[in-house]
């Protein structure tokens, strides 16, 4: 990109080569119009930046926002490029442009109500076209949903995200390198294996974030297992306890403990916004449509009358004996009514997902206080049977000592002893003889 800077700079040349010599090529007193397109990011998951001599004079627009009404063509396109990749759909793409849309309306509808061809394709041919081309519609989908979240994490700042960048592209290359292994024999699970095998190999050459990446796919295209969602989950509170934690050193003790009472506070703020607007919910009164009852008609003769008449006197009966029961039981206690309310699913699923949150962030706490704690017994246990070792050798080094000194003492007595004996056998000397 460096040698379009002096293009769009007050020097208007740039160096090229034409028929193998390089020359500059200068464009002074004439108008240029530089057109780039590039991804957020680059293969290896590394931010892509336009050098500031060039994003100084230039406008950026984001191909989201551009699409604007024209969506439907750019879902088409990724169709319309991909039919030169697939070996059953090549001979369409050399044909007219009204086959292929008619043979997309087909795949669409499946119907051939109002299509007319104007090549002469088989009955064979035109079945087996329209299997590929579903096939390649489901490969649209991914690759679409896949385009759209890269482009929304892309536009996302690294402050306010709540699950890890993601980097795999949703661009036509991707459905060319697709289209091109689509065949009519294909099911749907070889088709699905195909396309995932396809972004997991995408997914290698990042050079961080591959596992997130995959999950988030997976999850896009609707085949992440429980055990996956369970995973997926765990490293979105991960990241999330990250982005808190960021810029807190590890030697900061109180920037910790705020950041876990704001992690707490915001889930105490969840619930409370959960339970209210719960509570709302269950408080508003309930509007029952009108119920127009039709108009009631009936014939009654003289015996349905006396039949009336005696149900009547007998209903009268039943109420004055009822009545005098009921005064007679005056001393019984006061009835209570209660009203048991139970908590509605959406509310309780929020409140376990807050309390699954909270426990998320105080597990490791727990956990490490835990094993320090069991450190310390284990650290404690340790010193006592080291002192206990130290106490018996100290026992052993005295009896040792004590041995030591009873055979001294032995040893001495017994040279005392031998000394004696040996004075008493030594022969008395001679006297000196006497002088003449």
């Amino acid at each position: 990109l460096q040698k379009f800077i002096s293009l769009c700079d007050a020097q208007r040349k740039i160096e090229g080569v034409y028929r193998g010599k390089t020359r500059t090529y200068d464009f002074r007193g004439k108008k240029v119009v530089v057109v780039m397109a590039g991804n957020p990011y680059t293969e290896s998951g590394e931010k892509f930046k336009i050098p500031d001599m060039l994003a100084n004079r230039a406008d950026t627009y984001n191909l989201g926002e551009i699409i604007g009404g024209s969506r439907d063509a750019f879902v088409m396109s990724y169709l319309e490029n991909c039919l030169t990749s697939n070996p059953v759909l090549d001979k369409l793409a050399a044909r007219s442009q009204k086959d292929v849309y008619g043979l997309i309306r087909m795949a669409e509808t499946d119907s051939a109500e109002g299509v007319n061809f104007e090549g002469n394709y088989s009955l064979i041919e035109q079945n087996e076209m329209i299997t590929v081309m579903r096939k390649l519609m489901r490969v649209r989908d991914v690759v679409l949903k896949v385009n759209e979240e890269y482009i929304r994490s892309a536009g996302t700042s690294d402050d306010y995200r709540t699950e890890p960048a993601f980097k795999l592209q949703g661009s036509y290359r991707n459905m060319n390198r697709i289209a091109e292994r689509v065949v009519a024999v294909m099911n749907d699970d070889e088709l699905e294996e195909l396309i995932l095998t396809n972004y997991r190999n995408d997914a290698q050459t990042l050079t961080t974030g591959m596992e997130s990446n995959l999950l988030k796919f997976k999850q896009l295209a609707g085949c992440l297992s429980p055990d996956e969602a369970q995973r997926w989950e765990d490293i979105c509170r991960t990241f999330q306890r990250n982005v808190r934690l960021r810029g807190v050193g590890e030697d900061d003790k109180v920037g910790l403990v705020i950041t876990e009472l704001g992690s707490l506070a915001d889930g105490l703020d969840a619930i409370r916004k959960a339970l209210g607007s719960g509570l709302e919910r269950l408080l508003a009164p309930a509007e029952a449509p009108p119920v127009e009852s039709p108009p009631l008609r009936a014939t009654f003769g003289p015996e349905a009358l006396d039949a009336m008449k005696q149900f009547a006197d007998g209903l009268r009966a039943a109420l004055a004996e009822q009545a005098k029961n009921l005064a007679a039981k005056t001393d019984q206690p006061p009835q209570e009514i209660q009203v048991i309310s139970k908590v509605p699913t959406a509310i309780l699923n929020v409140v376990r997902q807050q309390f699954r949150l909270m426990e998320g962030w105080l597990a490791p706490l727990a956990n490490n206080a835990l094993q320090q704690s069991e450190e310390v017994q284990h650290l404690r246990t340790l010193m006592t049977e080291n002192m206990e070792a130290h106490q018996r050798l100290i026992t052993l080094l005295e009896e040792g000592l004590a041995r030591d000194e009873q055979m001294l003492d032995k040893l001495a007595k017994h040279k005392i002893a031998v000394e004696r004996t040996a004075k008493k056998s030594e022969p008395k000397p001679e006297p000196p003889p006497k002088k003449p």
